[in-house]
């Protein structure tokens, strides 16, 4: 988003804040409170102003002519307006403007999920970031692409993702159409390959999820009654059926939270009640998987028994394989053969 755009969008929204019989003195005047309000907003923040000489200097370069008092008048009806132009404690005097929708904090942990999102491509996470940037003066700014680090990092390669994430909001809004798609993974070669054999998927679209980087469609099949996910970025000529979408109260009342905690990189399967013993030096970690709530209770000065629900996959296995002997898959004993089984596997393919 532009600068001019920004004040442009505030001007529309505070406009009743001006009063009915409130005008301003001609069009020179329009376009010099809207240049003024434009340069606060392009070259000031908290730490850097403007002198009213630099003022008038940044107008007469936009080839509008300016004075003192009539700059002092401006900031006034600027002030009025709702714009938080202050005057800096500097020598000589400077103004700025010196809140915004974002702070300077606030737009580089932004800055830093887009970067940070496997989701976007590298021209995504530019295009994201420059808009960004631009809510900030250049000052800001100019902080903010010292932090710029997009390549490099793995991101997507298909640009489509964007448009299917837009038509899968649209097809759940709806609650009306479900959605059609082909599937694909990649072979020894890298290749993306259609899945069953280049079927066409037909789902009831639930709700997208972004996890670990990705989105992906929660949706259910009415076949198997379950809730099945498909990354998003690996579909197909997605498009919205005259279908009409599956309704019933499993779908109602999905709790897309509760899904999420006990599936490991959205692989869904069966949920079953476990029970973990935990070494106190990993119960962060369990913690920041299974929430502060998570149900607990210690069993002496180092160990603790958690309760958990969990969707046995081998993804689950491997999430419990990285704390080694800190964790201990007590109950149910099925699940415990399994992954005994799953690690007994591996070791024998060595």
């Amino acid at each position: 988003m532009s600068s001019s755009t920004t004040i442009t969008k505030t001007i529309s929204q505070r406009r009743r804040s001006w009063g009915k019989g409130r005008t301003m003195a001609g069009e020179s005047q329009k376009l010099k409170l809207l240049n003024l309000a434009k340069m606060l907003y392009e070259r000031t923040d908290e730490n850097h102003g403007l002198t009213c000489p630099e003022i008038i200097a940044g107008l007469a370069e936009a080839g509008i002519e300016a004075e003192r008092k009539s700059v002092y008048r401006d900031l006034d009806a600027l002030r009025d307006f709702g714009l938080d132009i202050a005057k800096l404690p500097t020598y000589p005097v400077s103004y700025a403007l010196v809140s915004r929708t974002f702070t300077a904090a606030e737009l580089m942990l932004l800055t830093d999920a887009v970067q940070s999102s496997r989701f976007l491509t590298v021209r995504m996470a530019h295009r994201l970031t420059e808009g960004l940037a631009s809510l900030g003066s250049c000052h800001q700014a100019a902080a903010l692409s010292k932090n710029v680090h997009v390549e490099g990092r793995i991101k997507m390669q298909n640009e489509s993702v964007f448009h299917h994430v837009d038509t899968l909001h649209e097809a759940i809004r709806r609650h009306r159409q479900g959605v059609a798609f082909r599937y694909v993974k990649h072979d020894v070669n890298k290749r993306p390959q259609p899945q069953g054999g280049g079927r066409i998927y037909c789902e009831t679209p639930v709700c997208l999820i972004y996890s670990e980087g990705c989105y992906y469609l929660i949706a259910y099949n009415e076949k198997h009654d379950s809730f099945p996910s498909y990354r998003v970025d690996r579909m197909q000529g997605l498009r919205i059926t005259d279908e009409a979408a599956v309704r019933n109260e499993r779908i109602a009342t999905f709790d897309a939270a509760a899904y999420t905690s006990r599936t490991f990189s959205m692989f869904g399967g069966e949920t079953t009640p476990a029970t973990l013993l935990v070494e106190e030096s990993v119960m962060s970690a369990i913690i920041d998987r299974f929430g502060k709530d998570v149900e607990s209770a210690p069993v002496d000065a180092t160990h603790a028994r958690v309760h958990v629900t969990v969707a046995a996959s081998p993804v689950f296995f491997g999430w419990l394989a990285q704390f080694g002997t800190a964790v201990r898959l007590e109950a149910p004993s099925a699940l415990a053969r399994q992954y005994a089984d799953y690690l007994r596997d591996i070791a024998d393919s060595y």
